[in-house]
């Protein structure tokens, strides 16, 4: 198979996947059904290392792919994204840990928690790890977790933030997930007792930041030279801009039909209704067309070995962010067309993306401030100081 074979297998699996959609949300996780069936298509390989079985392929297909599962089922599309990710993640660690992960199993799959809510002890030849990480997306179906965690000196102040990676058996899932939206991501807590994680399974952010990590030199495809940031921040806002998708189409598709009775007329008649359709289609085009110029050109410039500029990297982290925020927008307005009925508790899938989407705003990722600033202090020739760029 190639890479777009995996592509154009995910485009054929959409309909079981929409066909699930209620019961993700009835189970507060992906079925296993639709996971054993995306891993079929091979869509978690895409960006594993090709040592270990996977692809190594341009992230654009693996964003395309994310899209088009998003558009089928909101909460299976940010599973798929995050999960699908965390392999690209794992290529950057030692040798030794990926073999630990990838070895006995090459279906092994990784969720996370990276908000370092954990407490983290330094110890002989490793770190001990305790404590509680929230909303790790997808985490019934893994078999290790990226755990985030700050590293501090004798006096208790912060001197390095990494990622641990532990083994499911190693950790508990406490099934706290019950939400208004993604409601099937199963974004539950894990909880970890005094658990040993040797060094080579602990990465820095710093390393990650300046693209200088041991996986490097074990996998030497160009995709594992694109900045976490712009990947891991592009994982997040490609769901949400698959749900806005699916959530315009079927909204059209609903249009078509409806009559409104206080109007006397069909509304696709209506221009007002026109123009919300209009303005919703151009932010999700828009967010789409950004994302995925950003990518390709981070792509090309590892292709050819060069250094990836800053401004190129804060354009991906502008971009990125307000990809969501019209895409939130684009479903506000598509609400607002819809009428009463859609409000209804019930099967309807521009409800369900509504609320899908505005629970993925929530992801500190998706904070636009933040991102923003860094866009313009990089404008403004200021210098530039964050782990997330």
């Amino acid at each position: 198979m190639s890479d777009e074979d995996v592509l154009d297998a995910v485009r054929a699996l959409a309909p079981a996947l929409r066909a699930r959609a209620a019961e993700a949300e009835a189970q507060r996780k992906v079925p296993d059904a639709s996971v054993k069936e995306l891993a079929d298509t091979g869509f978690f390989r895409l960006l594993q290392p090709r040592a270990h079985g996977g692809r190594a392929a341009h992230p654009g297909v693996f964003y395309a792919a994310v899209k088009e599962i998003a558009k089928a089922c909101g909460s299976t599309g940010w599973v798929s994204s995050v999960v699908g990710v965390h392999p690209w993640h794992v290529a950057l660690y030692d040798p030794r840990a990926q073999k630990e992960v990838w070895g006995p199993d090459r279906d092994a799959r990784i969720c996370s928690s990276y908000a370092p809510t954990g407490k983290v002890t330094p110890v002989a030849g490793g770190f001990t790890l305790s404590g509680r990480w929230h909303f790790s997306s997808g985490c019934d179906h893994a078999d290790w977790a990226l755990l985030g965690g700050l590293v501090t000196d004798d006096d208790g102040r912060p001197v390095d933030m990494r990622t641990f990676l532990v083994p499911r058996t190693q950790y508990r899932i406490d099934d706290v997930w019950d939400t208004v939206g993604l409601r099937g991501s199963g974004s539950n807590d894990i909880t970890v007792e005094e658990v040993f994680v040797p060094e080579h399974r602990a990465l820095g952010f710093g390393p990650v930041t300046a693209l200088s990590v041991p996986g490097h030199e074990a996998n030497p495809e160009p995709v594992y030279r694109l900045p976490y940031a712009a990947v891991f921040t592009t994982t997040i806002s490609t769901p949400i801009v698959g749900i806005a998708e699916g959530a315009y189409e079927d909204h059209v598709a609903q249009t078509r039909e409806r009559f409104r009775v206080s109007y006397g007329q069909q509304v696709a008649e209506d221009p007002f209704a026109q123009v919300r359709i209009a303005r919703a289609a151009s932010d999700i085009d828009a967010s789409w067309i950004q994302l995925q110029r950003n990518i390709a050109d981070l792509y090309a410039l590892a292709e050819r070995g060069e250094t990836l500029p800053t401004a190129l990297r804060t354009r991906a982290r502008r971009d990125q962010v307000l990809a969501t925020e019209r895409c939130v927008r684009a479903v506000d307005l598509l609400m607002e067309n819809a009428g009463g009925s859609a409000l209804r508790t019930g099967p309807n899938p521009v409800q369900r993306a509504w609320r899908d989407i505005h629970t993925g705003r929530g992801h500190a990722a998706n904070d636009p401030e933040r991102a923003l600033v860094l866009f313009g202090q990089g404008a403004l020739g200021l210098d530039i100081q964050d782990t997330m760029l």
